[in-house]
């Protein structure tokens, strides 16, 4: 029945697209006008897009202006009620500006189109611009790879702009926020706005008469970090704007603050952000002025102590006299946690010269040897952290890159640093701290792009209340997707690969291959060396070469 139903009117995602269509339409119909207009026109459309905003919710900014200036005038109960009215006041002044930019979208959207065509010669296809109005929509706009989703973000990002409050392209590492913003960055000086960029420790102006000596950097000019968010729009990561967030929480009056209200945002590879790394939490912190020969004493002790059983969650109480006869700790891989058995503290106990390891007098030394314990157990060198120059450096789980500067907190970095060998550095406290997650909720306006987002379309309702829309490619997909293949062992797995791997050397095809850590790729290039195959390695040993790695890569 319900499958008679979906033929009849069509899947949700079916509806959505019909729904679209006529929007897309009427953009079309708008390119021969557009087509005819001069530079300066088409320059002038934007004047025209905002004054029309503006003329369009004059009444509700003067409101609000009205009641801001009140409530700033008042104290006590008087004060905390004009506040929630001038609140009022905000919100029906979004509304209302929301519902102006949905009735210039078309107008803009041709705009942007033409704008795209005259600077860097590409003209939006059809399906670009129905994922630009789903992702104007605050949706997820699932996108095939290779459909031009950095030329699709032009359109919403423009459109939304007009409001004069600032929108924010976040993409996952600080070269696609400096490429995004040379590449596009024509199009939004050819319509007369600014349009900057965050990577670390710099930010920059897109300026095409801007001639630096270092030609990666070509037409962007350095800025500080306050006007590049005061530019119209602003490209970065997600770990710059988060961490700009908590630097601006730290000062101590607002005009020291760099940021402006979080308006509207799109994440590129939104389920990597949103999803994977949505509990991971960006952490400020400061030292800590406490000994560092404490972490060498405990990690003397941590080797003489034997591993006891590997676990997967809580085993229950009548398996747990068994698992702890078994060793001085236990490991549980699931959540990455190592805890000393009763053998165990009574071992820790007599190593260290203390009575009692849980007296209240210990407990910074029992939080140490868990941090040791971890370090050993759980933490592996060439899979969760490089040695490099002496020093210990993570690298991240997400993307397989080296993250210099970041350390693990409550002594665990440290500790790590005993179990290597290497000069361990002081303790460090957290000053301020905030997850992925959180802080994209705070956005009063959020969409996404991916081309993997439907499968976890449940999650992102849920969590950040976004829809998900697939959106058709331009032409048909004639790519075969093959489904996963699950392999019994890790060894037959790699086994599997290789041969795969070899098959394809035969027949001239190259091949790209994705490990988890440094550690396994390693392993795989070993196993292909013994079967003479002529290959490159890319991981966070030696990243530096990726340049070059990648110029070279599918040369056969």
């Amino acid at each position: 029945m319900l499958s008679l139903v979906k033929k009849i009117i069509g899947t949700k995602n079916e509806r959505e697209l019909r729904r679209i269509r006529p929007l897309v339409d009427r953009i079309s119909a708008l390119e021969p006008e557009y087509q005819k207009l001069t530079d300066a026109e088409l320059r002038a459309k934007t004047d025209g897009f905002k004054k029309r905003l503006e003329e369009t919710t004059s009444g509700l900014r003067a409101a609000l202006a009205e009641a801001q200036a009140r409530a700033s005038a008042s104290t006590g109960e008087m004060r905390e009620e004009l506040k929630t009215e001038a609140e009022g006041c905000e919100k029906e002044l979004r509304r209302a500006e929301q519902e102006a930019i949905a009735e210039i979208l078309p107008e803009a959207f041709a705009a942007v189109r033409e704008a795209s065509r005259r600077s860097i010669g590409l003209r939006h296809f059809d399906v670009q611009l129905m994922g630009g109005v789903v992702l104007h929509e605050g949706k997820i706009a699932e996108m095939k790879t290779g459909e031009g989703k950095t030329l699709v973000a032009t359109l919403p990002l423009y459109l939304n702009s007009l409001t004069g409050r600032g929108v924010h392209l976040v993409t996952v590492n600080d070269y696609l926020a400096r490429r995004d913003v040379q590449w596009m960055g024509p199009i939004y000086h050819l319509l007369g706005l600014s349009v900057a960029t965050i990577v670390h420790e710099a930010s920059y102006l897109f300026d095409p008469t801007y001639i630096p000596k270092d030609y990666r950097y070509l037409h962007l000019r350095p800025i500080s970090r306050k006007e590049a968010y005061l530019a119209d729009i602003t490209y970065g990561t997600n770990h710059e704007f988060g961490f700009d967030y908590l630097r601006d929480n730290m000062k101590f009056s607002l005009e020291e603050y760099v940021q402006r209200e979080l308006n509207y945002a799109i994440v590129d590879e939104v389920d990597n952000i949103l999803i994977d790394e949505a509990r991971t939490p960006l952490i400020i912190s400061g030292p800590a002025e406490e000994s560092t020969e404490k972490y060498y004493t405990i990690d003397r002790v941590v080797p003489k102590l034997q591993r006891g059983a590997t676990i997967q969650g809580d085993p229950g109480q009548e398996k747990r006299a068994a698992i702890e006869a078994l060793g001085d700790y236990t490991v549980d891989e699931k959540s990455r946690t190592a805890t000393l058995t009763e053998s165990g503290v009574a071992k820790v106990e007599r190593l260290l010269g203390i009575h009692n390891l849980y007296d209240p007098r210990h407990i910074d030394t029992l939080h140490h040897v868990y941090q040791a314990l971890k370090a050993h157990a759980l933490f592996k060198r060439d899979v969760d952290y490089v040695i490099k120059d002496g020093e210990v450096i993570i690298v991240d789980e997400f993307t397989g890159r080296l993250m210099p500067g970041r350390r693990w907190s409550d002594g665990l970095h440290q500790a790590i640093e005993a179990k290597e060998g290497a000069r361990i550095r002081e303790e460090n406290q957290t000053l301020a701290t905030i997850t992925i997650q959180n802080y994209f909720r705070m956005y009063k306006k959020l969409a996404g792009m991916t081309g993997t987002a439907d499968t976890e379309a449940a999650e992102f309702k849920k969590i950040y209340k976004l829809d998900v829309v697939v959106v058709p490619t331009h032409k048909l997909m004639i790519r075969a997707d093959h489904a996963d293949v699950v392999y019994r062992t890790e060894k037959e797995k790699f086994d599997a690969v290789v041969d795969e791997i070899e098959a394809c050397h035969a027949r001239g095809q190259p091949a790209l291959v994705g490990t988890t850590s440094v550690e396994k790729s390693e392993r795989l290039s070993r196993m292909l060396k013994k079967k003479g195959i002529r290959h490159n390695v890319l991981n966070a040993v030696n990243h530096e070469a990726e340049a070059s790695i990648i110029a070279q890569a599918g040369r056969f």
